[in-house]
């Protein structure tokens, strides 16, 4: 799946992250965090753009959790 990271390895780390945060029950705030750690590694810089926020929370959030944390 593309989430907007600009490699398939980047693709390949955020969709780890959804598939971690569907399995245990993760909230958008527990799942960004996680966005946010990545984003520290320089070749996964991206994975706190809007792009990349966008198609995560759609793939994880319940409508009750705000996109704006």
């Amino acid at each position: 799946m593309d989430y907007g990271m600009f490699t398939d390895e980047g693709n390949a780390a955020v969709g780890g992250i959804v598939v971690t945060a569907k399995t245990l029950g993760l909230s958008w705030a527990q799942t960004y965090n996680a966005l946010a750690a990545l984003s520290k590694i320089e070749r996964f810089g991206e994975a706190t753009d809007t792009a990349v926020r966008e198609v995560v929370y759609d793939a994880v959030a319940n409508e009750e959790e705000d996109f704006y944390i």
